[in-house]
Formats: C-alpha cells, structure tokens, sequence
C-alpha cells in the first residue's frame, strides 16, 4: 500500500538518509554537507526568519519510508503566480517500479493546484534516462534551452562581498 504524508521532526533521520542514498545514485557521496540541525531548521523552524524554507513528503509503502520529495515555493513574474521547485525526488532503488514516484508527483501536483501555483519544475541529470523517461511518461517537457546556473562557496562568497558599481 502506498501512503504519501508531510514529514515529521521524527522523520529528520531518515530524511537526511535518503539525502545519502540520493546523493550515491547520483555519483556524488561525498557531497552532502547536511545536518539534522540543519534539516530541522529548514523544513520545521525558522529558516530565514519567516517559517520553514521548504517542505518534505515521505513515500511510504507498506509502511515503510521508501522515498521522498524535498521541494520549496518559487515566483513566476511573468505568470504573477507561485511554483513549486522540486528539489529532490527519490525512491529506493529496491521499492521503484511499484508507483510511489508516481505518487510524491501526484501529491506535489495537487498541493500545486491547490495553492493556485502557475507550474512545477525541477532538475535532472542528462544522463539519468530512466527518470526523464518517467517524467516524459507523466507529461513533464524538458527546457532544453534553458541553462542552470548556480553560485556556491567561494564563488558565493566573493559575489557578496563585492562592492556594488555605481
């Protein structure tokens, strides 16, 4: 039986877990720099001073937590509405293939619905070719014309402590 649920503070540890397992599958294990502390603070507490940073669903099956969806609220200008960014969306490599995927994005999409949000959107790895056939499968549409961009540590950190030009 699939169950979709909001995350508990009792959740923490087996969501920073499956941060792990992600980041294993995504080649990339030693690349997690999250706490529980910090995890708490962001889907719980005072993120930025104004509530949580973002939200997390646990994906159950069986009652068992085999998944998750870390996702948080984003603006579309051009549509004057909020969105969803999904940040990470994971399934156990033994529990995929039995519809909880399926399920965290139906309960995503729902939430988006109903909190008026213009669209979803999130990432994926190009060479990840099973996850794009599914959210092809789902009626997802890659924007191959749009580039990520991202500024992390130093480079961060440089940016804002430069002065500003006037």
């Amino acid at each position: 039986m699939i169950r979709i649920r909001r995350a508990e503070p009792n959740d923490l540890p087996t969501v920073l877990e499956l941060i792990h397992a992600l980041a294993e599958y995504e080649r990339e294990p030693d690349a997690v720099k999250a706490t529980l502390p910090a995890l708490e603070r962001h889907l719980f507490g005072n993120g930025f001073g104004r509530g949580p940073t973002c939200e997390c669903l646990m994906g159950e099956l069986d009652g068992r937590v085999e998944g998750f969806a870390v996702f948080c609220t984003n603006f579309s200008t051009w549509l004057a509405k909020p969105g969803i960014w999904l940040e990470d969306l994971f399934v156990r490599p033994a529990a995929r293939g039995r519809g909880l995927g399926k399920a965290l994005l139906i309960d995503l999409a729902r939430l988006a619905v109903e909190r008026d949000c213009g669209r979803v959107e999130w990432s994926v790895l190009d060479w990840n070719a099973p996850s794009i056939a599914f959210y092809r499968s789902l009626g997802a549409v890659a924007l191959d014309e749009w580039t990520t961009n991202r500024l992390t540590g130093e480079a961060l950190q440089a940016l804002a402590a430069s002065p500003v030009a006037s």
